[in-house]
């Protein structure tokens, strides 16, 4: 009985002893693998790397360099730190453009005088000339067309910057002179060449300025085309940038002939007998001061008109100029 009950432990004791190790067995067999394929191994990690020097091929460790520290900004001088934020109150919207009040004049402020015109000023505005009938403004425009053959351009004119009346054309006019004379009504700034009969062809003209103007009886004592001017030196003296415009030609100080010329295209000459009265009939290239009070005496017309006067007169031939009621 004794030893049925020793053989009995034993094997109870060897049972114990193999249920033990059957869990450690498999636990080896999960962790085991060939060192000769280590990526073969489940739970293989890379060993942590050696301390110098035996890893001789790993880097030195060394500390992050700290951060730098932040620079403060430099305070400009007069700086005043600012309160704090205050909430700006609510948008109101602003009245509209029309409803602003009226302009208010500042105090000391000084309204500038109206402009004046300068004395030797003599380009005024243009006018604007009420339409034609068609029928006329075609015969006009056949009349005051560009003008061929001339040394200097003569451009065409535009009837709308000149008044209607101030336009060529023929007329009843009676008077006790013989044809061939010019008559210069300065006052209502026509000049007539007498036809006999009682007709006459009728200019519109620009005459001179108050205290410019000249009346008398003359004679053509010279025509010239495309005239060199030479102001008198009064009229130097008047107008002080007039003097830059002149050069010096062969009869003195002057501007020669061309379309910059205030003589226009054509001039002749008024002379009391052996006296010249530095009046001139000549032509303009403001058309538009036709039928105003522009010149310094002289009598101007368009430069197709001028054209036209100076084939019809001859030397010699009688000029009046009446004189305009003050």
């Amino acid at each position: 009985m004794l030893r049925r009950r020793h053989g009995m432990v034993g094997s109870a004791a060897l049972l114990v002893g193999l249920t033990t190790l059957a869990p450690i067995d498999r636990a080896s067999a999960q962790y085991y693998c060939d060192e000769r394929y280590p990526a073969s191994c489940q739970t293989y990690r890379q060993p942590p790397p050696l301390p110098f020097p035996f890893g001789l091929f790993q880097p030195r460790e060394t500390a992050p360099p700290p951060e730098p520290a932040p620079r403060p900004f430099p305070q400009q001088p007069g700086y005043q730190e600012q309160p704090g934020y205050q909430q700006q109150p609510s948008y109101q919207q602003q009245p509209s453009y029309r409803q602003q009040p009226a302009y208010q004049q500042q105090p000391g402020y000084q309204q500038q005088p109206a402009y004046q015109q300068q004395p030797g000023y003599q380009s005024p505005q243009r006018p604007v000339a009420p339409p034609l009938d068609p029928t006329v403004a075609r015969q006009y425009a056949a009349l005051y067309a560009p003008v061929n053959g001339e040394p200097f351009a003569v451009p065409g004119i535009r009837l709308s910057d000149i008044g209607p009346e101030y336009l060529r054309k023929s007329v009843y006019y009676p008077n006790g002179e013989e044809p061939g004379t010019i008559i210069v009504d300065a006052q209502n700034r026509f000049l007539y060449l007498v036809q006999g009969g009682g007709r006459a062809i009728r200019y519109g003209v620009g005459v001179g300025r108050q205290g410019f103007g000249w009346s008398g009886v003359a004679t053509v004592k010279n025509k010239q085309e495309w005239p060199d001017w030479y102001p008198p030196k009064e009229m130097i003296a008047r107008q002080a940038d007039l003097r830059r415009q002149l050069s010096e030609l062969q009869s003195g100080l002057g501007m020669p002939g061309g379309p910059r010329n205030p003589l226009g295209a054509r001039a002749m000459y008024l002379w009391q007998g052996n006296k010249d009265t530095l009046y001139r009939i000549h032509g303009t290239f403001e058309p538009w001061t036709i039928g105003q009070n522009v010149s310094s005496g002289c009598i101007r017309m368009i430069n197709q008109d001028v054209i036209d006067l100076y084939e019809r007169v001859p030397l010699g031939a009688k000029v009046v100029v009446l004189p305009a009621r003050s």
